[in-house]
């Protein structure tokens, strides 16, 4: 498999270009048949820990929405469909397996192997990209039995899901005293608004029904208890409903699930440029600046960047069209990454990382955890280095069942993609100065239509036939 194989991007900074072309290439390194420990693209995206292969539920399907855009290269659900395999008889998908005895791994922070219950989310995802409205049919009966494990086990009778905070991931975050994790059930209602959608594409109108009742029902909740108009944010709750202080990156996720109003929006999305909270010069710390126990060294969830929580923030961004600020943020975030690959300091070796400095160049810091942050993560990585390059950075929104790519250009500038795989439709689309003005470039081989947004002053919808064609950005 050689990287011409891949969709190839264009930018005007050849460093972006660069990361983008080498996560591809060093993702073959972590596909893996766990039986024998071989490198396969017919195995599983797996980060070797201590020679242990181990599939994480938050990891497979964060990976998921950059693996839809490797033209079929690598399976983006094959990681997903390991956790339904795994479904036991009262509906529970375990946070994490061992792949070799296919065996969960509980502990005693999470008892039940709770994760955040995301799989409708990417299986949305996972449509539009590919369109196959079948295995929708075939995976819908495994989400439904999975929400009602959920219900039947950790909702409480006001509505809200009580677990330990530590199923987001979150592992060593100040957030104690938490009894209802305020992303755990932003997660919820984001599931339910999709497992909604879901139902829609099958034109099953009772289920689409079920969820939606659900996830308004959450949000009135949500929005109820869980947002402090003193501080503009929204707080995990005690175990009597009460708010708690800390401030961490969980209380973006209602961003994500379209939970505030316009107001309550441009509150919490002022955080994330306020010095004394979340405006760091890396976007985005997992931990309020103010709070005490913030550290300048990351130290795990006491203030490192993550690429995974960045991708959810600058998705909740999208949500309130939020677009300019957006990419501004992933610009930055992927400067910061192309800093930790090569760093001013030549004595030092770069690296892809995990986890970030929340205030300066490299790598965050874990007292007493030599191997944090685990070196090219690509699990998480390739959230920042291929999804956001394409969506935020390029622009780029795709839908195939609907037979559309909408464009947003914040600045004209020289960029694009090639030879993107839609099922069986390979796409161009480039924005290129001419001798005629700003143009835009395409070629595809079947019709689609194509939505062109320029600095928020010129939108427009044209079908794109097959073939070459291009338009002038002027005549527009």
């Amino acid at each position: 498999m050689n990287k011409h194989d891949f969709p190839k991007i264009h930018f005007y900074d050849q460093d972006f270009v660069d990361i983008y072309n080498k996560t591809w290439n060093w993702l073959s390194d972590y596909w893996i048949e766990p039986k024998t420990g071989e490198l396969s693209p017919d195995g599983y995206f797996i980060y070797p820990v201590n020679g242990k292969y181990i599939l994480d539920q938050s990891e497979s399907i964060f990976s998921s929405f950059f693996l839809v855009y490797s033209n079929r290269n690598y399976p983006a659900n094959k990681n997903i469909d390991y956790f339904y395999e795994r479904q036991e008889e009262n509906g529970a998908i375990r946070w994490k397996y061992d792949a070799t005895t296919n065996q969960p791994i509980l502990d005693e922070t999470n008892p039940e192997g709770i994760g955040l219950p995301l799989f409708a989310w990417a299986e949305y995802n996972l449509y539009h990209k590919s369109a196959n409205k079948r295995r929708i049919k075939e995976v819908m009966p495994i989400l439904c039995k999975y929400m009602n494990w959920i219900d039947t086990t950790f909702k409480k009778q006001n509505g809200l899901y009580a677990v330990p905070h530590q199923a987001s991931t979150m592992t060593n975050s100040p957030r104690n005293g938490t009894y209802y994790p305020v992303d755990f059930n932003s997660c919820i209602a984001i599931n339910a608004a999709h497992m909604s959608a879901l139902g829609d594409i099958l034109n099953d109108k009772d289920l689409s029904f079920q969820y939606k009742k659900l996830y308004f029902s959450l949000k009135t909740r949500i929005n109820s208890l869980m947002w402090d108009t003193e501080t503009s944010f929204y707080h995990d709750l005690d175990s009597e409903e009460k708010r708690l202080p800390h401030k961490t990156i969980a209380g973006f996720w209602p961003l994500l699930a379209e939970l505030p109003n316009a107001d309550r929006a441009e509150n919490l999305i002022s955080h994330l440029s306020n010095p004394e909270t979340f405006g760091t010069e890396h976007p985005f710390p997992t931990l309020s600046k103010d709070h005490p126990e913030f550290s300048k060294n990351g130290e795990g969830f006491k203030g490192s960047v993550f690429p995974t929580f960045n991708f959810m923030v600058i998705k909740g961004l999208e949500k309130y069209q939020r677009y300019g600020f957006a990419r501004e943020c992933a610009i930055r975030h992927m400067y910061f990454i192309l800093e930790g690959l090569s760093p001013l300091d030549t004595s030092k070796k770069g690296d892809l990382y995990e986890a970030y400095l929340p205030e300066a160049e490299g790598p965050a810091i874990m007292t007493g955890w030599p191997d944090f942050p685990r070196k090219r993560f690509l699990h998480f990585l390739g959230l920042s280095t291929i999804a956001l390059m394409i969506e935020n950075v390029i622009g780029l929104s795709i839908s195939l069942p609907r037979k559309t790519v909408d464009w947003v250009i914040p600045n004209l500038e020289i960029m694009g993609i090639e030879k993107l795989s839609l099922k069986r439709n390979l796409i161009t689309i480039l924005s290129n100065k001419s001798n005629r003005g700003w143009e835009i470039q395409m070629e595809s081989e079947k019709l689609y239509y194509f939505t062109i947004n320029i600095l928020n002053q010129k939108k427009k919808t044209l079908p794109i036939p097959s073939g070459k064609c291009s338009m002038l950005i002027d005549k527009l």
